[in-house]
């Protein structure tokens, strides 16, 4: 092989690897069973890329079939029918192309140019025909109204003939063809003499000269050339069907069809979202705060209490690549009145929750399910919780159309001490509203706080005259901390519709600026401005002890070991009574080979008879790790007693017998844990080397009595 050849073969293997990468696993078309492949025929014209290149990656008959409820679904224009009137008429259209215009053409109608045109257009308003017409080859013109928020001109022609004068009827492009293309004698002019073979055109058929030149009827181009705007245009009409599909929810269907149900994958739900991270002023720590608005919410009635309800489950994840760092799941069933729900069906309903994060680079999906109507809706978000220095901060702003008091000692979404945002997802804001802003200054010591101020700018974005705001708050202003909530409230009728930027600036008592934040807003004309009824639920500061834990996991999963220890250490301090919590810990200690830590810890459950079976299991685990396995096997034989089917212990209670050489009792223990779960591939190693030492032992033993009868 020679060098340039070899090269080659490399760069060709080198696509291929791509091309698998930014497919994934797709299975080819021809490999499809045939009524998938008449579907994807069916639907070649109005599917979005995104959408069949998710469709090619689904692994079996039921994951297709649910996709194609679900396509038709985003396309349904009433969706609360049985009916679905856009897949109707779609196959009508194409039944139609099918049966008609494969008529002279050696192509499945569909693939035909008028095939394509009508089952994206639908039939034409009117059609005229130059079928026999002298001098001419044939050529229908097909006439369109057409959308305008689909970027279609209002009344627009479609030019077909037969080139040369025989075959199908084809598109007629005015670049490539031009109007010498239409007249028999078309090859005697001179293509680039565009004004008299537009004048020869006009002597045969006036209205087929004029969308010659320009698919407008009635715009003559300038000198008669041909408008290269016809070629936008076509362009603009093959991909009029695919606009208003958003192909994200394909990309939801491939991602999570293994967790979320099939009867939720159907109905996903286009949503607003916003997350924030802020200190606690009390607790010192940051959370993460977030809210989720879906665009739509089924409800249902619930007769005896004449009430109207929904109910959600929140799933959050948050992960560094595949590996999960924290995940929890929530229940918000919600219940109102006819009242409420006609504010709801107006303004939306957000789901608000908030929880503790460690410093570290992330990625957030949040997850929310209405059990009523089977409807799912996901938002995702890349961020990065940066390490603490030290160093004053600021956080926010934050804007919202208004605060709420709650009590201090209570935890909620978006709330600062006794200050509660009412958050606005979009940012909008229409002239009768107020601006509500928050932000809060982290890292305070008592020089900065007695000395430095907070600037803040609102500024307009148009050219000429924009509105500005500015103001300063000094830091002193608000009781000393080492976090300051900071509050403004400025009514929206003080600036006029724009865009706006927020600005604030933290500077130090010798003028020098620490830090800077900024956000944005709009301004609507319009007087009122639709906000939605926040849902959330608060948790008594008593609780925080949780909170604690949930960092302390974290800081854990990220192998911040001594961070761990710290949070699990202050969560137990706040309450030794919380047994879940102490569990966790002490299997902390354990994985961190602090075997006497752990095994002093979990003494403190000995006599609580539903923990039992943890107590057995955790204690004897801390002794195989102090090598203590007498002791061990003690501890996991009563744990194996309150429960046999658990592969954890059965495998410990295994090592323990065979590092005291009860071999047999080593097997019978390790085989029951991987009939439990036969993918132990660690497992199999060692029952194998406990089998092939018996072996060799038995052979030993045969051998010295061999020996022994000789004698």
């Amino acid at each position: 092989m020679t060098e340039t050849s070899a090269r080659t073969t490399q760069i060709l293997a080198l696509m291929m690897i791509i091309s698998v990468f930014l497919c994934g696993n797709q299975i080819k078309e021809k490999d499809l069973p045939s009524k998938y492949r008449d579907w994807l025929k069916l639907v070649s014209y109005i599917i979005r890329p995104e959408e069949k290149n998710v469709f090619m990656q689904l692994s079996n008959d039921r994951e297709r079939d649910v996709f194609i409820q679900t396509f038709w679904k985003q396309r349904d224009p009433t969706p609360g029918t049985q009916e679905n009137e856009y897949r109707e008429e779609h196959i009508k259209r194409f039944s139609y192309a099918n049966e008609y215009y494969r008529r002279g053409s050696p192509r499945e109608g569909w693939m035909t140019d008028m095939g394509r045109f009508h089952i994206v257009l639908g039939s034409p308003v009117s059609i005229e025909r130059f079928d026999n017409q002298k001098g001419l080859y044939p050529a229908q013109v097909w006439y369109y109204y057409g959308e305008r928020e689909k970027g279609l001109p209002t009344h627009f022609g479609i030019v077909f003939f037969k080139r040369s004068g025989a075959g199908e009827y084809r598109q007629y492009d005015s670049i490539s063809d031009g109007p010498a293309a239409l007249m028999i004698e078309g090859r005697n002019l001179d293509p680039f003499a565009y004004e008299q073979t537009y004048e020869k055109l006009y002597e045969l058929a006036p209205t087929l000269a004029l969308v010659s030149l320009s698919m407008i009827p009635g715009e003559i181009p300038f000198n008669y050339q041909p408008s290269l705007r016809n070629n936008i245009i076509i362009a603009d009409i093959l991909e009029s069907a695919k606009k208003d599909i958003n192909p994200v929810y394909a990309t939801h269907f491939l991602n999570y069809r293994g967790i979320v149900s099939t009867d939720y994958l159907t109905n996903y739900i286009e949503s607003d979202a916003e997350a924030a991270l802020m200190a606690d002023p009390i607790m010192g720590l940051n959370f993460l705060h977030f809210l989720i608005v879906p665009q739509k919410i089924s409800v249902d009635y619930y007769e005896p209490k004449d009430q109207f309800f929904c109910n959600f489950t929140l799933n959050v994840n948050m992960s560094q690549g595949e590996k999960t760092i924290f995940q929890y799941s929530k229940e918000f069933p919600f219940y109102f009145s006819q009242d409420e729900l006609d504010k709801i069906k107006a303004s939306g309903l957000a789901i608000e929750d908030s929880f503790p994060v460690a410093e570290g680079k992330y990625k957030l999906t949040v997850l929310l399910m209405n059990s009523v109507g089977k409807e799912f809706t996901i938002y995702e978000k890349e961020m990065e919780i940066p390490e603490k220095s030290g160093e004053a901060c600021l956080m926010g702003p934050f804007l919202g159309y208004r605060f709420q008091s709650y009590a201090r000692d209570v935890h909620i979404p978006f709330k600062a001490l006794e200050s509660k945002l009412a958050m606005e997802p979009k940012k909008t804001f229409g002239a009768t509203d107020s601006l509500a802003i928050l932000f809060l200054v982290d890292n305070v010591n008592q020089e900065l706080w007695e000395t430095g101020k907070v600037e803040m700018q609102i500024h307009g974005l148009r050219e000429s005259n924009p509105s500005e705001k500015n103001w300063a708050f000094l830091l002193k202003s608000a009781p000393f901390g080492k976090v300051l909530k900071m509050t403004h409230v400025l009514p929206a009728r003080e600036l006029s519709p724009d865009y706006y930027d927020i600005r604030l600036r933290l500077i130090g008592g010798d003028g020098d600026i620490i830090d800077s934040e900024s956000n944005h807003f709009v301004l609507s004309a319009a007087q009122a401005v639709a906000h939605p009824t926040a849902y959330a639920k608060g948790i008594p500061l008593a609780h925080s002890y949780a909170y604690f834990y949930m960092l302390a996991s974290q800081y854990w999963k990220t192998g911040q070991l001594e961070k761990a220890e710290d949070f699990y250490g202050r969560a137990f301090e706040m309450n030794p009574g919380y047994k879940k919590g102490l569990l966790e810990y002490a299997n902390f200690l354990y994985e961190s080979k602090k075997f006497s830590e752990c095994l002093h810890l979990i003494e403190k459950v000995k006599n609580e008879k539903d923990l039992q079976f943890n107590y057995f299991l955790i204690k004897g685990r801390a002794h195989i790790g102090l090598e203590e396995y007498v002791q061990a096997i003690a501890n996991l034989e009563e744990g194996n007693k309150i429960y046999n089917s658990d592969t954890t212990l059965l495998n410990s209670l295994g090592y323990c017998y065979h590092k005291t050489n009860q071999r047999a009792k080593a097997l019978d223990a390790l085989k029951a844990s991987l009939r439990l779960n036969p993918q132990q591939e660690d497992i199999k190693r060692l029952i194998q080397e406990i089998e092939e030492k018996n072996s060799i032992l038995i052979l030993s033993h045969a051998v010295e009595r061999m020996r022994h009868h000789r004698l």
